[in-house]
């Protein structure tokens, strides 16, 4: 489905990612892993056309999208879920959902699918997003980008600043999407959660690749162990 090779993108002259190389399989949830700063974000925004590679090659069904802007490749399918939800706070709860159908998809078709998913969004549509709990947003965020139909969804920290519980259900809404054919390319700051629900897993380091393994091995990586699962 997804294929990325040697991507590189620079800051001004921050050299950010070295060449990484990636794939997210049709149908797998694919973990990207990385202390602040390793490049997992800008990862994310070079895949979905965010940030612009100064070389490499991006694949999507064997497409090279690399050099699309970000809403032509919404519209083939990616559908990237920033980190720190970034919902619109003046907006009501419904409008923030029909805006993800806005290049891809049906919003009637999509709504109340993702409302069975959250269903604690359904009693507040009519309320500002900006009023709603950090895990409402999240909740959310991710419905927002499930109204997009998206074949593979960039998930960048779902996981952050949320209760414990809140955090298993969104977990456990993840582990879902398989379901829905959805694919998902995962950063999450709590590696052992990541790994939990990921088939495959990547480490990055100063913006390259240098661990790829299945992510039940990966869980037993020293490295992995040292400097992410404590």
């Amino acid at each position: 489905m997804l294929s990325v090779d040697d991507l590189h993108v620079h800051y001004g002259h921050v050299h950010a990612l070295r060449g990484v190389t990636l794939e997210v399989p049709d149908g797998a949830v694919v973990a990207l892993l990385g202390a602040n700063g390793a490049g997992k974000t800008t990862t994310l925004k070079a895949i979905s056309g965010v940030h612009k590679p100064s070389r490499g090659r991006i694949r999507f069904d064997g497409e090279d999208i690399s050099r699309l802007d970000a809403s032509a490749i919404v519209r083939r399918g990616i559908i990237h879920c920033p980190e720190g939800r970034q919902v619109f706070p003046g907006l009501t709860v419904r409008e923030n959902l029909v805006l993800g159908s806005y290049v891809r998809g049906n919003w009637r078709r999509q709504f109340d699918s993702v409302l069975d998913m959250f269903p604690a969004l359904k009693s507040r549509l009519g309320q500002s997003a900006g009023t709603l709990s950090g895990g409402e947003q999240q909740m959310l965020a991710i419905g927002r980008a499930l109204m997009g139909e998206p074949r593979l969804l960039l998930l960048d920290e779902p996981s952050l600043g949320l209760a414990p519980l809140i955090v298993e259900y969104i977990f456990r809404t993840i582990a879902k999407f398989r379901e829905r054919d959805i694919s998902v390319l995962l950063i999450e700051q709590n590696a052992t959660l990541a790994l939990e629900f990921a088939s495959w897993a990547y480490a990055l380091w100063h913006g390259e690749i240098r661990l790829s393994q299945p992510a039940d091995r990966l869980r037993q990586s020293d490295l992995v162990q040292r400097a992410y699962l404590g």
